[in-house]
């Protein structure tokens, strides 16, 4: 009976030490796809994206601060949809031949 006790107690705690585990390795993937992001220059090609990015990854360290680490890694996941989002804008932009500064436009000033 102590036995069953201390099996459970034991689940518990590492089921609860998983979720700052989990919440790091998600802010992580979130920063290392927005530094992708910023380097394909989607700050100016794809600013929607790369500001909600941005918001989704405040918001995800925020929730951590707070202990909350299962929002913390749902932010964090949306993060990272957006900055995968934002540099496959900007380099598609960069492709269609636009510059930073001439969203939309594919006209080059002579």
């Amino acid at each position: 009976m102590l036995g069953a006790r201390f099996a459970i107690v034991l689940a518990a705690a590492t089921l609860w030490a998983c979720g700052p585990v989990q919440s790091t390795s998600f802010l992580m993937d979130a920063e290392t796809m927005l530094e992708a992001a910023r380097t394909a220059q989607a700050e100016k090609l794809s600013p929607y994206e790369w500001t909600a990015a941005n918001l989704y990854l405040h918001k995800s360290k925020e929730e951590v601060g707070y202990a909350d680490f299962e929002q913390a890694v749902d932010y964090a996941k949306k993060a990272v949809d957006f900055a995968t989002r934002a540099r496959d804008g900007a380099v598609k932009s960069v492709r269609r031949g636009e510059r930073p500064g001439t969203v939309g436009s594919t006209a080059r000033p002579e």
